[in-house]
């Protein structure tokens, strides 16, 4: 069927076309490259990069049959050619205007009135300029095609709905993917080096390619979505033809356009409007799932003015061959779990136009359609939230399976796999492997994966092929093939359930220096009293908050220096600027870091992808420490008020679950809690500093339990002196850091006295002691981390495997 709507086995297609526009000129005339005409193409290619010439009418008629109908053609003829080939070409869906050039306008004005898609007759090469610019202006809006997704419970006879819900499912599933993917250096690289060579000779372009690579920033997003440049060109195609490897190059982008969109999100419901020409094939396949739910795989531009609206559908009394819509859409920002829309005008490249953006996968409701009295179709839509339709188990079911996992590349290839895009499967598999380190676990699966996918295609040499890789490295890397790691949901900050993990485990006694280690100072080699420490095994990379130097630090395994990722510019009050950080997470979800701004009295959400600018989130806040817990609700410590609170998303005032009856020893209070841990119970750990003890509140719970310590500030096995960091490992055993006491502790459950698991041997700097240790953490192999914070360094201590 015709597209400005791709459905069914339009979607997803991974284009390999030599262009990555949507819109492309073809030059049809026996005198094409004549030296005026070149000098023509120079200009022309300003508007729409890409041109085809042709001086054979049967070669461009063929090309032309051939190109795909998401993409849109304009065409400048000849007269004497354009009279033979207009009449077999006119009808197709992706030729949108005809320009004759020529030199007899008179003659030629006889026989281009029968057909409505010849826009004008032209003599001059400048005239034929100025009329394409002022025209496409209006096509890339209403002529661009629109990529939708429908759910439909329409069963006719002989048919099923399973593959087009299928893509409904899977488009969500997809953007939700790519979301929380972090990006990389060479990813952007690629896609600057596709950019380049797109529009090689094409100066405007090239030159604004310069300006983005040196100018941009995430908070400037929409000005460069809105600015009419390579990036919104490239970027819409990729969408709106579902090429998913440009969609991939393209994601931190993505989702910097919806923070963004959260930023600014809409607080009031709106009615807006949006323009499009469609065949009437595509108005029917709309026509026949009224009452039914839509997702749009683009970005949806819209007007909350509808006079601008229709403006775009152009004279409703000129005949055309298309059908003219206009989408009226209701949309109310209170409804729980909806995508994100704004009215981003302040943003926009184009302040004056009054444009409202929804996020790529928004929900509709087709509500009705009608033609109304001027002959336009009204489409009537309501913003609906994503789990409404009949689907949502399913869909919650996919996302939650993603969700209890940091996206990688290998859940993007498993994706694309149940997809049925076995290439690009592959594709991101490979890609993985190049990007882990020679001895990471994430082989086996990769490697079993690979092996697996190739037999499903028939490819059975090959399967044989990885699986003889997977048992070369199981062979050469034991301890990689006994580990077997069970993660809650790695939104908590540290709640990595190690199976080989038992009460009989023990570490290695010398610590190994992984970070700092240079003496006192802000060099990207040294730390000043670092206190809170996040392990990302699948980044294979530490963040520290760096308390002295008012930073969050970026550590890479085996790196000698750090990156500073947020802070570090002296402390301050300002967005960029932090006061004694003293805990950092990371929100897999929003792929950001969400930081304990103590002396700030905040709590900030800042992007991994996107540099230093930062959001606050909780103000006013005498914050100590904080995680997250399998939901993504918030919990913070406050040492003042001696309560932690768990704040759920989006709400504005936190419950408390611990404490908040006011400082004392007793069992429904807290003396200054610093560290917190949540189970998957949401039970909530924490050490509770000047009563020397560790505390569990279960969830509901009016007191809590003390778990260690609790019998005064001492040194014996008993005892505890102003506990720090804690963990809980899948057994219930407590893992506390005993900061007075320079040594790390581990309480069975139930047992009223702890053993001495590295450390205990004085304060000092030693590789087997510590002076005043506070945060810790495993990684996935089971190996600790300690914040030894007055050596001023990070501290690993390896499984004694012997």
């Amino acid at each position: 069927m015709a597209t400005a709507l791709l459905l069914n086995d339009d979607f997803y297609t991974n284009t390999d076309d030599k262009y990555l526009e949507i819109f492309s000129l073809i030059w049809l005339d026996a005198n094409v490259d004549v030296k005026d005409n070149r000098d023509t193409e120079v200009k022309l290619r300003s508007i729409i990069n890409h041109i085809k010439k042709f001086q054979d009418i049967e070669q461009c008629e063929q090309y032309i049959d051939q190109t795909s109908q998401k993409d849109r053609l304009i065409l400048i003829v000849s007269g004497p050619l354009g009279q033979e080939i207009v009449p077999s070409i006119h009808q197709l869906r992706q030729v949108i205007s005809i320009y004759v050039y020529c030199m007899d306008k008179n003659s030629n004005e006889q026989w281009v009135h029968k057909f409505s898609k010849v826009k004008s007759v032209v003599v001059d090469l400048d005239e034929l300029v100025s009329q394409i610019t002022t025209d496409h202006k209006i096509h890339k809006k209403v002529e661009e095609p629109l990529s939708i997704n429908i759910f439909s419970t329409n069963v006719g006879a002989g048919k099923s709905t399973t593959g087009v819900n299928g893509q409904f499912v899977f488009s969500q599933i997809l953007v939700d993917c790519l979301l929380r993917l972090k990006s990389t250096e060479i990813d952007k690289n690629e896609l600057i080096g596709l950019c380049e060579k797109e529009y090689e000779g094409n100066n405007t372009e090239l030159n604004n390619l310069r300006e983005f690579q040196q100018d941009y920033l995430p908070d400037k997003v929409l000005w460069w979505y809105t600015k009419e440049s390579f990036f919104y060109k490239i970027l819409n195609a990729a969408l709106r033809t579902q090429n998913i490897h440009m969609m991939f190059l393209f994601r931190s982008f993505i989702y910097d356009i919806y923070r963004q969109l959260q930023k600014y999100q809409s607080k009031h419901p709106l009615q807006v409007y949006r323009c499009q020409l469609m065949s009437n094939d595509e108005l029917n396949s709309l026509k026949q799932n009224i009452g039914q739910f839509i997702s749009v795989n683009s970005f949806f531009s819209t007007s909350d003015e509808r006079r601008t609206a229709l403006f775009l559908l152009g004279d409703i009394t000129t005949q055309i061959d298309s059908e003219r819509v206009l989408f009226e859409i209701d949309a109310d920002p209170k409804i729980f779990n909806t995508k994100p829309f704004a009215d981003i005008r302040k943003h926009s490249c184009f302040p004056h136009e009054s444009e409202v953006l929804f996020m790529i996968g928004s929900i509709f409701r087709l509500n009705n359609i009608y033609r109304n009295d001027d002959q336009i179709w009204i489409v009537e839509m309501t913003l609906c939230n994503d789990d409404e339709h009949d689907l949502k188990q399913v869909l919650m079911h996919m996302k939650q399976q993603i969700n209890n996992e940091e996206t990688n590349l290998r859940i993007l290839g498993n994706v694309l796999w149940e997809m049925g895009k076995f290439d690009l499967a592959e594709k991101y598999f490979i890609r993985s492997l190049k990007q882990l380190s020679s001895n990471d676990p994430l082989h086996i699966s990769l490697y079993e994966d690979l092996g697996k996918l190739a037999s499903q295609r028939g490819d059975y040499d090959l399967s044989m092929e990885w699986r003889q890789k997977l048992l070369t490295f199981k062979k050469e890397n034991l301890l990689a093939t006994n580990i077997s790691v069970n993660k809650t949901n790695n939104s908590i900050e540290q709640s990595i359930l190690v199976d080989h993990i038992n009460i009989n485990t023990k570490w290695k006694q010398h610590g190994i220096t992984v970070a700092g280690g240079n003496r006192r100072g802000n060099q990207l080699n040294q730390l000043s009293r670092p206190e809170g420490i996040y392990i990302d095994d699948d980044h294979q990379t530490i963040y520290i908050a760096d308390c002295g130097n008012h930073r969050i630090v970026e550590w890479k395994y085996e790196a000698k220096n750090g990156q500073v990722v947020a802070g570090g510019k002296e402390k301050g009050k300002r967005s960029k600027r932090l006061h004694y950080p003293t805990g950092v997470v990371v929100d897999k979800n929003s792929d950001s870091l969400i930081i304990c701004d103590r002396d700030n009295k905040r709590v900030v959400r800042c992007s991994r992808q996107n540099g230093t600018n930062g959001e606050t989130i909780i103000s006013d806040i005498d914050c100590e420490g904080l995680t997250m817990d399998n939901n993504g609700n918030l919990y913070v410590s406050n040492w003042v008020k001696n309560e932690v609170r768990r704040w759920k998303q989006g709400e504005s005032e936190g419950i408390i679950v611990a404490g908040g009856n006011g400082q004392g020893n007793h069992l429904n209070q807290l003396n200054w809690p610093t560290h917190i841990f949540v189970d998957g119970d949401h039970s909530v750990y924490i050490s509770d500093h000047h009563n020397h003890r560790v505390m569990k509140w279960m969830k509901g719970a009016k007191e809590g339990v003390v778990v260690a310590g609790g019998r005064g500030q001492g040194n014996s096995l008993t005892q505890l002196s102003h506990p720090e960091g804690v963990i809980v490992d899948h057994l219930g055993n407590i893992y506390v850091t005993d900061s007075h006491n320079h040594r790390i502790m581990r309480w069975c459950e139930g047992s009223k006295e702890g053993s001495i698991i590295v450390g205990g041997n004085g304060e000092g700097e030693e590789p087997n002691q510590f002076n005043l240790p506070k945060g810790l953490s495993f990684d996935v192999q089971g190996n600790l981390y300690v914040v030894d914070c007055w050596n001023y360094r990070i501290q690993k201590f390896e499984i004694d495997l012997n």
